[in-house]
């Protein structure tokens, strides 16, 4: 590797917030404009993050990243030969890759998709995507035409969110969908704190949706008792987030409800909270829904108000 070629970021809105160190790697120096593109986003955005920008030598092969994972003390961020970045875990290259679910997003509707089956939306909803992880339910949502707000609690998952937002963004036959949908960096009890009390100054949202990290056991075959395989997605989200407690669990729900029954829209209808669930795991906060829609493999529950 060549001497790193350090850029930092180190103007956050709080000064007492505590900033995460992460490495970015690239691979050619003329992606230095992107490289550049990402530091000014993470300002733009008040990420907590202290980008560490480092030009390497040598093409990373599957070797290389599990070495560098192995030895770094900080997480990793990769630009790749193909202008893709990715976050290193465990030597696995993980990124949200919008572009791979274009097949998807074009064909989706509610014959299709069951989050669209529950979240009966259109292209006048409001939707906030609470737990936005790598963003792909967020595209289904948008894909109706609906605003998606997408909340990102862990800074280094939203800058991701931001820098695909922007790659997508320079293909024509993305940028309307990437105009609906806004990447915040906060968790979502804290957002529905602070919305409702601006909800003077806020539209009102239709629906709310909760896909928060499934139960450890979710993963075990019903039948079998044997574990199914993760992806890397997933494996890579489990070293980041935990799936939450009993306690969060309601604390989720309750300040769900609580936000879309305090701003109803002009229209008078029906709010919905829309939760995320392996098919066979136990109720959400252990509250029953109104309804629930499932196939093989998972179940989606949702609270009306």
């Amino acid at each position: 590797m060549s001497e790193p070629l350090v850029s930092k970021i180190d103007n956050v809105c709080n000064s007492d917030v505590a900033l995460s160190h992460c490495r970015l790697l690239y691979i050619n120096e003329s992606q230095q404009p992107q490289v550049d593109s990402f530091l000014a986003l993470a300002r733009q955005h008040q990420l907590p993050l202290n980008l560490i920008a480092e030009l390497v030598a040598v093409k990373l092969n599957q070797k290389l990243r599990e070495q560098l994972c192995a030895e770094s003390t900080q997480p990793i961020l990769l630009l790749d030969d193909k202008n893709k970045l990715s976050w290193l875990s465990n030597g696995l290259s993980v990124a949200p890759e919008w572009d791979k679910l274009q097949r998807r997003v074009v064909s989706a509707g509610r014959k299709t998709e069951l989050l669209l089956q529950a979240a009966k939306i259109t292209a006048d909803s409001q939707v906030i995507d609470a737990t936005a992880g790598f963003g792909h339910d967020s595209l289904i949502l948008a894909s109706t035409g609906a605003q998606v707000i997408m909340l990102e609690q862990q800074p280094i998952m939203a800058l991701l969110l931001l820098a695909e937002q922007q790659r997508m963004s320079t293909q024509p036959n993305w940028q309307k969908l990437m105009a609906r949908l806004r990447i915040i960096n906060t968790d979502a009890l804290s957002y529905f704190a602070d919305f409702q009390g601006n909800a003077a100054n806020n539209n009102a949202i239709d629906v709310i949706y909760l896909d928060p990290m499934f139960p450890d056991d979710s993963y075990q075959d019903s039948k079998t008792g044997k574990g199914a395989k993760v992806g890397k997605r997933m494996q890579a989200l489990h070293h980041l987030a935990s799936p939450p407690t009993a306690a969060q669990e309601l604390q989720f729900l309750q300040g769900a409800q609580v936000m879309v029954s305090s701003l109803i829209n002009e229209h008078k209808q029906q709010g919905r909270v829309i939760v995320k669930r392996p098919k066979d795991a136990s109720l959400f906060a252990n509250q029953l829904p109104k309804e629930s829609w499932h196939n093989e493999a998972v179940r989606f529950d949702g609270y009306f108000l």
